[in-house]
């Protein structure tokens, strides 16, 4: 994306792409959940009624630094 700029380097024109999830029941990609980590009785992260967004993932093609926003509600 061309008016992305590396936080790291300062390079400007991110690489789209995403952060794939292949963990159990997992949709192919990982989403941001907002609050504490809080974990269930049997491990697993607790996520019932908390707000989930899709994570835009952007790489810089001089460092490969990685830039990360939750850009949508999922």
């Amino acid at each position: 994306m061309a008016d992305i700029k590396c936080t790291h380097c300062g390079t400007m024109g991110l690489q789209a792409g995403f952060v794939r999830d292949s963990g159990q029941s997992a949709m192919g990609f990982a989403s941001w959940v907002e609050g504490e980590l809080e974990r269930g009785i049997f491990g697993g992260a607790k996520l019932m009624g908390r707000q989930k967004w899709e994570i835009d993932a952007y790489r810089c093609p001089s460092c490969h630094h990685l830039e990360l926003f939750a850009g949508r509600p999922s």
